[in-house]
């Protein structure tokens, strides 16, 4: 058990070198134009994201990839990667998963030399998503699909918080608290992500789209995404 969770710790530990941090998602955009200007409003934003926006998506195939590499279906794997990439909203965001991904399989083949003739080096040839990517480390590293999604989400949750600590900006306590505030709604997402069938994978992402292609186009940005 305790293995499990330090391998999980590490996966999802802020200094992954996967450049998590050098993205917002759309929320420098929104602090820009003064959609998100406090704690309440990033909570809000935060909270939609995970009701009905594109992380339950990638939660969603995340669970089916990690299905996947467990009874080697390679093919049932690279078909999931090429559905996610194609339900990206915007090229900058689908660019994101890709650079993370990409960078997550290396570093995997770095930790791991014995993997360097498995499949996982033909994904880091690829455009790998990084959901994707994420399920090939936790089947790796043993830690259970459940765990590893609850983990992902928390990750993600994490990040976009640190990034408007930064952009409001907010002061660390606050952003603790939205953390806390959260834990129900993460929680929640959990539950539907695992009880979602496939034909139920969807995703509300118009806002986040429009707030993706605004960014492309602002004067000055902190962030990549």
């Amino acid at each position: 058990m305790n293995q499990t969770l330090l391998k999980l710790l590490q996966l999802t530990s802020p200094a992954l070198p996967v450049g998590a941090y050098s993205y917002s998602e759309g929320l420098e955009s929104l602090v820009e134009v003064g959609s998100i200007t406090n704690r309440t409003t990033l909570e809000h934003w935060l909270k939609r994201e995970l009701a009905c926006g594109a992380v339950r998506l990638e939660g969603g195939i995340l669970l089916r990839s990690y299905q996947a590499i467990a009874t080697q279906n390679w093919s049932t794997l690279t078909a999931w990667n090429h559905w996610l990439s194609a339900a990206r909203e915007t090229e900058e965001l689908r660019n994101q998963s890709w650079q993370m991904g990409r960078s997550l399989l290396k570093l995997l083949l770095d930790l791991h030399p014995d993997q360097i003739n498995s499949p996982i080096k033909s994904f880091k040839d690829e455009n790998c998503n990084f959901a994707v990517a994420f399920a090939i480390a936790a089947y790796l590293w043993q830690i259970d699909s459940k765990t590893a999604l609850l983990g992902y989400l928390h990750s993600w949750l994490a990040n976009l918080v640190n990034a408007g600590i930064r952009l409001i900006p907010l002061g660390q306590t606050a952003g603790q608290q939205t953390l806390l505030s959260l834990q129900p709604d993460l929680e929640e997402a959990l539950e539907a992500i695992l009880h979602q069938c496939d034909t139920a994978l969807e995703s509300c992402g118009w806002g986040l789209a429009i707030a993706s292609m605004t960014h492309e186009t602002q004067y000055s940005r902190l962030f990549r995404s």
